[in-house]
């Protein structure tokens, strides 16, 4: 497998914390679902990680399938690292 730029690893590390971020803020709001400031939070994460995710797809490819992300031409889904190998 063909080692990708640092940079791709930190992008990454940082769209997994904001993902950890979401679920964790999912689970709480499930039980607070009045707590305006964790809504919030949550949408400001939600943003973040759209940014994320689009600057990640735009420089090293799709990150999801099923429509969640536009794939490249030619197709690139063969193309890794597959998320279990990061």
């Amino acid at each position: 497998m063909a080692q990708l730029p640092a940079e791709f690893y930190q992008l990454m590390e940082e769209l997994q914390a904001v993902d950890f971020v979401l679920v964790e803020l999912t689970l709480y709001l499930d039980t607070h679902p009045e707590d305006t400031n964790s809504i919030h939070q949550f949408n400001q994460f939600a943003q973040t990680r759209k940014k994320l995710k689009r600057a990640i797809e735009s420089k090293y490819g799709p990150l999801q399938q099923f429509g969640n992300s536009y794939a490249g031409a030619p197709w690139n889904w063969d193309s890794p690292p597959w998320p279990w190998q990061l």
